[in-house]
Order: C-alpha cells, then sequence, then structure tokens
C-alpha cells in the first residue's frame, strides 16, 4: 500500500499507485490509462502545501524522475528545465552556468512545477511572483495532448496555466527567464513595529528584497534586508553553520514544545525569542542566500492583500492578538510583491503585501486562523493557495476577475475532471462532464 504525507502532517493519503514517470511519452500513456479507468490523477512535489491540494487516494505523480537543465541560452538570459526539478537544485545548475533567477522565496525544497502553481512567492516590490519569471510552459492535458504556451504561442492557456494548482494537467518543462549570476548581502536587526511602519516605504524603495517578520505580543519585529554587491562570499565555517542553523532551529523547537505544553506562556516566549534576535550580516551568491532552513514545523495560512491596506491589516492583526489573548509565540512573517496579470495569481492586478501567519505543530491553529483570516477578508485578501484558508468556490468566484475565464479553459484542457480530486472539485464546482472517481 502506498502512503502519503504532506510536510506539515496536517493531510495524509493512501494512493491506489504513486507513478514516476523518466519520459513525457510515459506520462502521456499514464493519463490516457487513467482517463480510460475513469481515475483522478494529483501531481506531487515536496508535498510542502498546507492545504491538500494534492491528497488523492486514487492516483498520484511525481517528477521526480523528471530533473534537471533541458536546454539553455546565456546570450538569451534563458534555461528549460524539467519541471520535477527541486529548486535548490535549479539553483546550483543555473549557477554552473553563469545564470540565475531573478528572485526566490525563502525556502527551496520545492518543485518547480510546485512554486509555480500555487503562485509561490519571495519578496521586494520590483519582484512579481516566481510564475513571473516563467517565459514558457508545456504540459500534458487530460485529453493526453501535449500543449506548450508563453506569451506568444497559446497566451491565454499561459495566463492560466502560470498558476493553475495542477487542474489544467501535468506540468513537464518550464522555460525561465534568467539574469547573470549575482552576489547578494543580507542583514538583519530588529526594532518596533511602529518604528517599521513608519518607513516601510522608505525600506521598500532602498533596498532590493525587504521583509519583516512581526512577534506576536511584543510590538517587535525581525527585520531583513537583501541587497546586490560586489563584496566577496563569505565562507561559512561549521562552527558558524552550528550556530546559526542546527543549534537556531533546535531551540527554536525546544521552546516551541514548551508552548505545546504551557500554551500560556506564548507571549513570554515570544518576547525571548525576539530579544535573542541579534544583529547579522552575511555576503553570498543569490540561491544561497534567499533560502532559509526550516527543521521546525507548523501550519501556515498566508494572505495576499492590497498593499495600499498592509499598514492597516497588520495593526488590526497585532490588536486582535493581543485583545483575545491569542496563545501563539510564532512570528509573522510580512512580504511585498509586484502585480502581475496572471489569471489565479493572489497578485493579479495590484501591487501586493502578504501576510503569512503560523502555528506550531501539534498546537491548536484553527480559532487563530479565522480570526486572522476575517482580517485579511476585510481588505479584499486572497490566500495563498498553497497555505491554509477556509474559502469556497463562491468566494473565489468573487476574488479573481477572471475565474469564469480560468474554468472555461480548465474545462476544455480537462474536459472529463481527471485532474479534479474531491478537494480541487469543491473549488471548481462548475465541472459537469467528470467521470471520475
Amino acid at each position: 500500500m502506498y502512503s502519503w504525507r504532506n510536510w506539515s502532517g496536517l493531510h495524509h493519503a493512501t494512493p491506489e499507485n504513486i507513478f514516476f514517470p523518466e519520459t513525457e511519452e510515459q506520462l502521456t500513456a499514464f493519463i490516457q490509462k487513467a482517463a480510460e479507468e475513469h481515475k483522478f490523477i494529483r501531481t506531487v512535489g515536496s508535498a510542502h502545501s498546507f492545504t491538500p491540494l494534492v491528497k488523492s487516494n486514487s492516483l498520484l505523480v511525481s517528477l521526480d524522475k523528471m530533473q534537471g537543465l533541458i536546454d539553455y541560452d546565456i546570450e538569451s538570459l534563458n534555461a528549460r528545465l524539467w519541471a520535477g526539478t527541486k529548486l535548490y537544485q535549479a539553483g546550483e545548475i543555473l549557477f554552473e552556468k553563469g545564470m540565475a533567477m531573478e528572485n526566490m522565496g525563502d525556502i527551496d525544497r520545492q518543485s518547480l512545477a510546485g512554486i509555480i502553481s500555487t503562485g509561490t512567492h519571495g519578496t521586494g516590490v520590483d519582484y512579481g511572483t516566481i510564475s513571473t519569471q516563467v517565459e514558457e510552459l508545456t504540459f500534458i492535458n487530460g485529453l493526453g495532448e501535449k500543449i506548450t504556451c508563453s506569451l506568444v504561442e497559446n497566451p491565454e492557456i499561459f495566463r492560466a496555466a502560470a498558476v493553475s494548482l495542477g487542474v489544467l494537467g501535468v506540468i513537464t518543462r518550464i522555460k525561465f527567464k534568467l539574469v547573470p549570476s549575482y552576489k547578494l548581502t543580507y542583514s538583519q536587526s530588529k526594532e518596533s513595529l511602529s518604528s517599521v511602519l513608519t518607513k516601510l516605504e522608505n525600506y521598500n524603495s532602498s533596498n532590493r528584497n525587504f521583509e519583516f517578520y512581526f512577534f506576536p505580543h511584543t510590538g517587535k519585529v525581525q527585520t531583513k534586508f537583501i541587497n546586490e554587491t560586489n563584496l566577496k562570499p563569505q565562507k561559512r565555517s561549521f562552527s558558524r553553520y552550528l550556530n546559526d542553523v542546527i543549534l537556531e532551529n533546535l531551540a527554536f523547537k525546544g521552546l516551541s514544545e514548551y508552548v505545546r505544553i504551557f500554551p500560556k506562556k506564548a507571549p513570554q516566549i515570544s518576547n525571548l525569542c525576539i530579544n535573542l534576535v541579534s544583529e547579522l550580516q552575511k555576503v553570498n551568491y543569490s540561491h544561497k542566500i534567499f533560502a532559509v532552513p526550516r527543521w521546525v514545523k507548523f501550519q501556515e495560512m498566508e494572505y495576499n492583500i492590497p498593499s495600499e491596506n498592509f499598514q492597516e491589516a497588520i495593526q488590526e492583526v497585532d490588536e486582535v492578538i493581543r485583545k483575545e489573548k491569542i496563545q501563539t509565540h510564532f512570528p509573522i512573517e510580512c512580504r511585498f510583491v509586484k502585480k502581475d496579470n496572471l489569471m489565479l495569481s493572489p497578485a493579479t492586478g495590484r501591487d501586493s503585501a502578504y501576510i503569512a501567519v503560523h502555528q506550531y505543530k501539534g498546537m491548536e491553529y484553527e480559532s487563530y486562523f479565522r480570526k486572522m483570516e476575517e482580517i485579511f477578508l476585510k481588505y479584499n485578501g486572497r490566500p495563498h493557495w498553497g497555505k491554509l484558508h477556509f474559502l469556497e468556490e463562491k468566494d473565489f468566484s468573487t476574488l479573481y476577475p477572471e475565474w469564469d475565464t480560468f474554468k472555461s479553459i480548465r474545462e476544455k484542457m480537462d474536459p472529463n475532471g481527471l485532474f479534479l480530486s474531491p478537494y480541487m472539485t469543491s473549488i471548481f464546482k462548475s465541472q459537469t462532464k467528470s467521470k471520475v472517481i
């Protein structure tokens, strides 16, 4: 019997089969057979989504055997990679060719197909979600057809496929527009939330990438600044790695376990954590700076809101946590992203701020997240597709101007609902031709 579980441990399934194709031809044959047998298929990457996007007791497809570089053009600064390639692998592959992605998020364990399918992002007001770095996509749809799309070829399909939750087909190849490899300097500090909000416009405009972590109950934040540099990359000694990664993660896990057992101590532990934040600076190539090791598991909700509503929203988050004495010590991550025109991107049509709330694995999270979601929805919030939320299709049809257009494309690409698991069916309810079980 096969088994599947997501990273946070919240969702698990016992699929009939997990298929590992090595070629597009093998994948096409598998899709056609599944359609004949009225099964449904979900594609699994690194299981980093907190929503049950992948959960299926029917069939799973893993692209772990479709990884690596297909081709590249150093003059045009682009490269085509197999969609199963992990983000950390892509960083090294591109670096060897003298190229890099223009921006990344702070986790690099996901597959390339996964990060674009869910609208994953980094931070920086001049940069969009990672999907905006895509020039071309190839996928196998529910009819077993190989579809290639870009802004030039099948442009409407491309705007749908660039953030598509895996419901148009199985993505196999992704062509990225890139930049020459570059070095970054990372620095961190701490200050009050009120101070950061006063300086927010300046912080965003004068830094390549800016974000901050707000520590609940404290009124304090950890700021993170990233900028390009010509300085020589620093080599991290084992003692530095021991302190920065191993001990930091183990210490936070220990404190988190303490809060899980004694949840009323959350404010004190949150205050202790922010007081332990020290000033830090490091220099390295981009793909080694953006990603941060995450060993402590948690549940997460993240919402995109219009950037102009950010300050009101985060102040309300602070107020509600204090007033209702919500038992959480996990820092709240705040990032900023440029608008795009992709149909199901949370950043479609608006410059955006993202607010991500977390709760340590094993602690009650639903009441906390529902209170936060209520705030986010006041500001026309859209959830990150891979993070927890409590919305239904009627909500999405209001939040996304091109929702019906996407659904129309979806039904043309997969008329029999092959890629609609029960969870995905609940999001795309108008599918009427589905024969899957």
